[in-house]
């Protein structure tokens, strides 16, 4: 997997996550135990922020993160990040679903248990309250409360397919 340091600034990964092997890691990255980083996604702790991703988190295939020299990238524990997403400088707390292809910028968090829709934009200084849906572009709140099931259901899902993947994945040269 392609993992750089950039200067004195290196990816802190542990050894139970799976970062597959097209994903790219660089700088001030931590990635917690029994995380999983998809094919195509770029961690870029570049600017003097950093990116941590939390234990049992998943960031799926296309997904960008990245940080300013302000504001760091947090995504808390057991949460999933749909595909093609792009987070930047934003918190997002524990328990929580990213949908695909969403946008979560600078200073904005997203509190525990909230759910952001599909191709959402939630814009700068934004707060998603806890338990909370968040839909549109940019996003409305809906009062909804969140099933916890769906995100356990995901969590538990990316974790177990991490895990394979770590175990069993291998490249086949033809």
């Amino acid at each position: 997997m392609p993992v750089y340091a950039l200067g004195p600034d290196e990816p802190d990964i542990d050894p139970s996550a799976f970062v597959h092997p097209d994903a790219v890691v660089i700088g001030r990255v931590s990635i917690g135990a029994e995380a999983s980083v998809w094919p195509g996604a770029v961690l870029r702790g570049d600017l003097g922020g950093r990116i941590e991703v939390g234990a049992r988190t998943s960031i799926q295939d296309g997904t960008v993160l990245h940080t300013t020299e302000q504001w760091p990238t947090a995504i808390g524990p057991e949460c999933v990040v749909g595909h093609n997403a792009h987070l930047e400088g934003c918190t997002v707390e524990r328990h929580c679903l990213i949908g695909s292809g969403s946008i979560v910028l600078n200073r904005a968090t997203v509190r525990e248990g909230a759910v952001v829709g599909a191709a959402a934009l939630v814009p700068e200084d934004f707060e998603v309250p806890p338990k909370t849906m968040a839909l549109g572009a940019p996003v409305r709140l809906r009062g909804t409360p969140v099933d916890p099931s769906w995100v356990e259901y995901a969590v538990r899902t990316y974790r177990d397919a991490g895990a394979r993947y770590l175990r069993d994945l291998r490249r086949i040269e033809r």
